[in-house]
């Protein structure tokens, strides 16, 4: 019910700033200032969009915890969406988006309703862990399983094809480790 209010909401308020606005300065000037804060939105939006995706492959690399900068990315993509859509009141909330301080509140604040926990998989935090949990101790995996010989170095029966003096990748005329010869 509460996303319903803001579809309503957030189109009057729209109304009510463009009526506002556009008394005081004019309609020209008014369309003009909507479609100079999109073309200002979209391009600190390229710049920060691809600082958070660097971010975001340096935590890879560096095997860091990548959330900070992703949920950074998130956000700017949102901020995108508030920007290009037409008003006063979305292009204030897309250019707060893009202060980095402003993303970090907003991060502490969401994190405060978020529960991670580790007992299952997927988005089933409630259920019990399936049996074979990786984990606990008591599991014992049963199987079943036959020793073959690798045919390129225990059987002197098969020939393999001699590569091609043309071939530009020598050695890739051998059948790969997943076939058997016949």
């Amino acid at each position: 019910m509460p996303l319903f209010f803001l579809f309503i909401l957030i189109p009057v308020i729209e109304i009510a700033l463009f009526i506002q606005v556009g008394g005081l300065i004019g309609l020209w000037p008014t369309i003009g200032l909507v479609l100079l804060s999109a073309a200002i939105g979209s391009v600190l939006i390229r710049s920060q969009g691809g600082r958070a995706l660097l971010e975001v492959q340096q935590s890879f690399r560096t095997l860091s915890d990548p959330t900070r900068p992703l949920a950074h990315g998130v956000m700017i993509l949102f901020a995108g969406m508030l920007l290009l859509t037409p008003g006063f009141f979305t292009d204030t909330l897309g250019l707060l988006l893009l202060i980095p301080a402003v993303r970090d509140w907003v991060m502490r604040r969401a994190s405060r309703h978020v529960k991670v926990s580790r007992t299952g998989f997927g988005f089933d935090a409630g259920r019990e862990p399936r049996h074979g949990w990786p984990g606990r101790e008591d599991d014992v995996i049963d199987g079943d399983y036959v020793v073959q010989d690798d045919p390129y170095t225990t059987r002197d029966d098969i020939e393999l094809p001699a590569p091609k003096a043309d071939d530009p990748k020598p050695g890739r005329n051998r059948p790969s480790g997943w076939t058997r010869p016949d």
